[in-house]
Parts: C-alpha cells; structure tokens; sequence
C-alpha cells in the first residue's frame, strides 16, 4: 500500500489538520460526538472529518460511524468537500455529505470560522440485524450544530425576538431582555446575519452498501432485485428477486430490461478497440506476474510479445476481449459472447441513468481483472485485491494509474464512461504527507475488518 500512498493513489486530497486551534476544535467536536479525544497534533481528515491516524490511534475505524450505520462528522472547513471518504459503508453518504456543505458553503464558512460543526446522517435504522433492514433506510435526514450550540441559540433568539416584537408587555420583561442580550452574546445580529442551516432529506433509493459482505440494492427500478457480492441471505427479501454474483446470466438481464448497461462497442463517441485493448492489457499483466515476469516500463509492443508468450495461459476473458477488439477495429461477423462467458461484463458500461456510478461499480465487482475501473469505481474493493497481487502487478497498476491516469482522470472517466463520474475526490494530488504513512502503516485503519 506504501507505493499507492507514495503515488497519490490512497489517502490522497485528505485535509491536513495542524493548527493549534483546529486541532482543539476537532477534540471538543470529537467529545461531543464520541466521548473520546485525540493526543495527536497534526492529522488528515476526510470529508467526514474522518481521521486514518485517529483510527488508528484509537483502534476503531469506525469511531464517526457507530455500527456502520448513522455516519457522524466533523466539519472544520467547507474545504472537506473536495475530500474523499474513507471506510465507505454506504455509497450515497459521501454525495449526500458534500450536496449538504455544497448547498450550506457560505454559513459553514462562517460557523467553522470560530468553531467546529458536528452532526450525523440520520435514519431509522441503529443496528443492521439483517439484509431486510436495508430496505428501511428510505431517507436520509442531516442534523448539525456547531459545538457551542450557536444554531440551537440562534433559533431561542428568534422565538424570543418574536415575543419582544408581539406581546403588549415584553418591553418591560427584564428577564427576557437579559436572556436574548445574553444568547445574541453567542450567535450574534441574527437580524441581520441569519444563522441557519439547510437540512434537505435524501431519498436512499438504489445504493450499494458493504455490510453483509456487500450488497447492491436496486427497489426503484422497473424490475427491482438485490445483488449480492457474498451469500445471499436466507430469508425472504422485500424484492422478488436476489441474486448472487455466480447468478450471471440473472444479473444480465436485470441490466438489460432495466436498461442500466450498454456494449461498450456500440457506445457513442467513444474508442471502444482502444478500451478493450487496454483491458486486454491488464489481463496480460495479470497472467504475466503470475509466472514472474516483471511488467515494468512495458509499451504495446511488449505487451503484444508478452500475450504470444502465455497464449496458452491467457484466460477466457483475454480471448472474448480480443474478439470484441477485432470486431470494433474492422467489424465482420458480431461475436456471440453469451452472458456466462468470462469477458461478458468487460464488455459493458453503465447506461446513462442516475444510477450510472452505481452500475460501474457493480460492473468493477464483476470484471476484477480490469484493474483501471476497480480503481475508479469501486476503491474498497480495489484496496482489497491490491493486498492479496504480486509485487510485479502492484508495480505495474500502481504505476499505470499513476502515470497515465493521474494526468487526465477527466479525459479517462471520458473515454471509458461517456461522462464524468462523482468520484473526482477519490483520487488523489501525488505528494501526501510521509507521516501518514509511518502512522497508519500500508493498509492502517481502512483494512477490512
């Protein structure tokens, strides 16, 4: 993991924590939150106001997300929302986090001027029992506050503003004069400067989440089902169908008659051959480490010589690849590569629907040997498989991202996807800080546990 670190691959556009003064608020934020503090002076946070060198220091990954369920965070700056988020557990938390900085930037850079803002994604759901439970979270509500209470304050101030303003006799209550000279002491002219805070709640429609081993859930389609990445539960679900991944030809036509993926040879505006030969290429590498070779600083032309010397070891999904490739490169006869051949989803991309990002992810699940669209579209899962490669594969992918995706991510999410995916934040500026590294070790407190 140090080499993904060391490249902007892992831990990257975290916010670095430093000042005397943040580091006292995130503490008395982290009190009120969590009844816990941190002795550390200098830390990253995500856009949660997750901490990697905090987790670790505290021995809980999960000390802002109490079972995984009701992510709490920490807001020091409305710079967070550039930021990643670190031991994802729900898909939708990170966007439904950044709409809400997004949508509330200018009084979060004046409440985080002077203190820190903490709140929590709220459902109705404490503890998952069961898969079943998931179908519950319909929505998504936000509640937040700064630690001194300056919103709670600001909205006494108000009600006692309107008391003033209408009954007959307020203006000789010395009582109520004192209490709102008093809060306006905290809060300030809220005449003039409201202090309020937008708390839009989120439909939770289709979502991924990795309890249980990992789960796509899709209730708000035309034909709903649940998608499982381990077994599939044992009792009855509230949609009719459930899937696991072995389930190929199932998951392939939940795809097509919900119109959620496309051929990748039959996309608009896009190099079709260029992307199936650069997935050809990663299988090549993989086959290649396996007996190892060493894949550094190869170009196409060894990468051709490489597939002639391991044709015989080259899987399924190498060869349905290239009868695609050959297809898209000088048309002919279109090839018949049913749903249960290994290449099959390697030859799709998402649709163009609100649940693009999601179907890309499930499709990175399904196509494991492409290690680009793991990176881009399912990191967890990327991170995970990364542990377990040779060191030649870990060279070689973290180098290519690091040296051909890192400098056009737009242009790549371009080429492959046909627009730009929500996930700018999760890739990285290269350059992190060495003491992350020596705090939180290669894998730190993001392992899976």
């Amino acid at each position: 993991m140090i080499r993904l670190i060391q490249s902007g691959l892992m831990f990257g556009n975290l916010v670095q924590i430093s000042s005397p003064a943040l580091v006292e608020r995130y503490n008395r934020a982290l009190q009120h939150l969590a009844g816990k503090t941190t002795a550390l002076s200098d830390f990253h946070i995500d856009i949660s106001g997750y901490s990697p060198e905090i987790g670790d220091e505290l021995g809980d990954p999960l000390y802002l997300n109490p079972n995984g369920v009701n992510r709490q965070f920490i807001l020091l700056t409305p710079e967070q929302k550039r930021a990643p988020l670190l031991n994802v557990k729900f898909s939708t938390s990170r966007p439904i986090l950044r709409d809400f900085i997004e949508a509330n930037e200018a009084q979060l850079f004046a409440l985080t001027a002077t203190d820190a803002v903490a709140g929590e994604l709220v459902n109705s759901v404490f503890k998952l029992r069961s898969p079943a439970d998931l179908f519950i979270l319909r929505k998504i509500e936000i509640e937040a506050d700064t630690v001194g209470g300056t919103l709670k304050n600001a909205d006494k101030l108000a009600a006692m503003i309107e008391r003033f303003k209408t009954e007959n006799d307020a203006w000789f209550d010395d009582v109520l004069i004192a209490d709102m000279i008093g809060i306006s002491k905290q809060t300030g002219d809220i005449s003039r400067n409201p202090v309020h805070l937008s708390h839009k709640a989120h439909e939770q429609r289709n979502f991924w989440t990795a309890h249980f081993g990992g789960l796509y859930l899709f209730p708000d389609v035309q034909h709903p089902a649940m998608i499982c990445a381990g077994e599939k539960p044992r009792e009855e679900m509230p949609v009719k169908y459930v899937f696991d991944l072995s389930e190929r030809n199932r998951i392939a036509k939940f795809l097509d008659y919900n119109k959620l993926a496309e051929p990748i040879v039959r996309a608009r505006g896009m190099d079709a051959a260029a992307v199936l030969r650069q997935k050809m290429d990663f299988i090549v590498i993989d086959t290649a480490a396996g007996a190892g070779l060493n894949p550094a600083g190869l170009d196409r032309g060894d990468m051709r010589r490489l597939a002639r010397m391991h044709a015989d070891r080259l899987p399924e999904e190498y060869h349905g690849l290239a009868q695609l490739a050959r297809w898209a490169e000088n048309g002919g006869d279109w090839p018949r590569i049913s749903a249960d051949h290994p290449a099959y989803f390697y030859g799709l991309r998402a649709a163009d629907t609100p649940d693009r990002d999601l179907v890309n992810m499930l499709l990175a699940e399904l196509s494991p040997l492409d290690a680009r669209q793991l990176f881009i579209c399912h990191k967890e899962l990327f991170y995970g498989l990364y542990a377990t490669w040779s060191e030649a594969k870990k060279s070689f992918v973290a180098d290519f991202l690091a040296r051909e995706y890192q400098v056009d991510k737009a242009g790549a999410r371009a080429a492959l996807f046909g627009h730009e995916p929500d996930m700018e934040s999760e890739d990285s500026q290269p350059g992190l800080d060495e003491r992350l590294i020596a705090r939180v070790g290669p894998w730190g407190a993001i392992r899976r546990r």
